[in-house]
């Protein structure tokens, strides 16, 4: 059999997609997942235990008749058995009626003409868990794995090779990660603070900031001013899962980062600003959410972050 999802939005939601797909692969081991993303979010489908391919469409771009078209095409082609939408339009479901896919899920809240299976969207839980509802339209004994990823050779060999040019090998490090997006950002006197709290109790543990294409000035002024702290700037997702695998401990606000640190089970400390933890964090004693007050982030203390640190 084969099935195809198609799941607009962010890289986040894309990782939120992986253990309703890794639930449904392995219920039925011989199924071929593909999904429709946006090219933005291709590559990070290389971190997935169980999808086959990747076929891009920008939903979020104006699409001509063409474009759909084409999309149509390539899923008439191929001939799915089953299709998932996490999409509560109604045009998606269209797009899968008219390709001929004999089952097709969605949620109920769109217009159910064109689905043969709905299921509630209840946006106000675990994301994971949102996505998974998806799965039980199909197979209601389809289980909710863990949050997972597949870590490549290459990607391993990278994160050894860069903790060696780093001088950080072998005994672990923490990782710091400030996610440079509105609401997401906490202050750079505040990640000072607590990088110097650390060093002085901790002075021969590794500290690594990790660098994005976007929170660059964050991570250099980090480094000029705290002693041996380093900064290291993976090049793809998978050499960046691979560089947070090696943590002892991961130190972030919501981002990307965050959900490899959760994947990769490291002991995860994420400080919430206007973020829901619920939502985004799932309940275990290696994950921590540090909420902040009135869900802003410039108003968490260091000292908050560091009680919880430290196990106060």
């Amino acid at each position: 059999m084969k099935a195809v999802a198609l799941i607009p939005g962010g890289l986040e939601d894309q990782i939120f997609c992986f253990p309703a797909l890794d639930g449904l692969k392995k219920a039925y081991p011989d199924l071929e997942i593909n999904v429709v993303v946006d090219p933005s979010a291709q590559a990070v489908y290389r971190l997935s235990k169980s999808v086959s391919s990747t076929i891009p469409f920008a939903f979020q771009s104006y699409n001509s008749p063409a474009d759909w078209a084409n999309l149509l095409g390539v899923l008439r082609d191929r001939y799915y058995d089953i299709a998932f939408t996490t999409s509560d339009g109604w045009s998606a479901g269209l797009l899968l009626w008219l390709a001929g896919t004999p089952s097709r899920v969605g949620y109920g809240a769109g217009d159910k003409r064109f689905l043969t299976q709905t299921v509630s969207y209840n946006p106000d839980q675990y994301r994971p868990k949102v996505y998974h509802d998806l799965m039980t339209g199909f197979d209601k004994s389809i289980p909710l794995p863990p949050l997972a990823l597949k870590l490549g050779r290459a990607d391993l060999d990278w994160a050894e090779a860069e903790q060696k040019r780093l001088g950080i090998g072998g005994g672990g490090y923490v990782v710091f990660y400030n996610n440079s997006e509105e609401g997401r950002t906490y202050p750079l006197e505040s990640w000072q603070a607590i990088a110097q709290d650390f060093r002085q109790k901790q002075p021969s543990l590794p500290l690594v900031a990790l660098r994005d294409g976007n929170n660059e000035a964050w991570a250099m002024a980090l480094a000029d001013t705290i002693p041996d702290l380093v900064v290291t700037a993976p090049t793809s997702w998978g050499q960046q899962a691979a560089m947070i695998a090696g943590a002892n401990l991961m130190l972030c606000t919501p981002g990307v980062p965050l959900q490899f640190a959760i994947a990769l089970d490291v002991f995860t400390l994420g400080m919430m600003g206007s973020d829901n933890s619920e939502q985004i964090m799932p309940k275990g004693e290696k994950f921590l959410a540090i909420a902040a007050p009135d869900n802003t982030l410039t108003k968490l203390s260091p000292e908050t972050v560091l009680q919880k640190a430290w196990g106060g």
